[in-house]
């Protein structure tokens, strides 16, 4: 598998991350040195990290919770009834999804919560352009002059705006709160672009470099140049 979630290290010692924040200590994570576990726990936690429930589980102790050991006890259970669970410093543990790949618990806890902060950022633009686009004008001033019971109250018939003074005030109000809408939607825009633009900066850092390879244009020069010798 090139990629595995919910493990690392803590100094020399490989370790299960089971909660990657403590709740109300962000700074604390739950782990387990898997090196310390019998065989009656590990061999099952460990197909159970490789398993997809284990890989699309977002904190491991979920999927340890509906896991069984090979004597039939619930893992994460029987981790906490043996007391191999350690809470440590979420800086002290560094994960390693990959054999060329690292990041500190911190750090990589810190990425995951602004891009959930992001993805929700995104979501809720979308619905307000959405809910935007598909209002009908008239039907959002009638809403905001109000309904009664099931009625809407009647939409002014006498002149322009100029001789109903009341429909020109509810007018100018509905101009501002689009306005409004539109520059919010603006600014939370460029924020989410920023925000992008630094998690594609960080993740590209992370990235191996790939190995150089020769190039076809230097493997026909060499070739050339060893006919001309013949």
């Amino acid at each position: 598998m090139s990629f595995l979630r919910h493990v690392g290290k803590h100094g020399d010692r490989k370790v299960a991350v089971i909660f990657r924040q403590v709740p109300n200590e962000e700074h604390m994570c739950l782990v387990t040195y898997t090196q310390l576990l019998n065989q009656n726990i590990h061999d099952p936690m460990m197909s159970t990290i490789e398993s997809d429930i284990g890989q699309n589980s977002e904190e491991l102790a979920d999927a340890l919770n509906r896991q069984y050991t090979k004597s039939g006890g619930r893992i994460l259970q029987v981790l906490h009834a043996e007391g191999m669970l350690k809470k440590i410093r979420t800086e002290e543990v560094v994960m390693t999804p990959g054999p060329n790949t690292s990041i500190r618990l911190d750090e990589l806890n810190k990425i995951l919560k602004e891009m959930a902060a992001g993805a929700e950022a995104t979501k809720k633009l979308a619905e307000a352009d959405d809910s935007l686009g598909l209002q009908d004008p008239a039907d959002v001033r009638r809403r905001k002059e109000g309904l009664i019971g099931d009625q809407v109250r009647p939409e002014p018939t006498m002149g322009t705006n100029a001789d109903n003074p009341n429909l020109a005030m509810n007018d100018d109000v509905l101009a501002r709160d689009f306005m409004a809408q539109a520059e919010r939607m603006e600014s939370e825009a460029k924020g989410l672009i920023a925000e992008s633009k630094r998690l594609v900066k960080e993740a590209k850092a992370m990235m191996p470099k790939p190995a150089k390879k020769t190039t076809a244009k230097k493997t026909a020069k060499k070739k050339t140049t060893r006919k001309a010798k013949a």
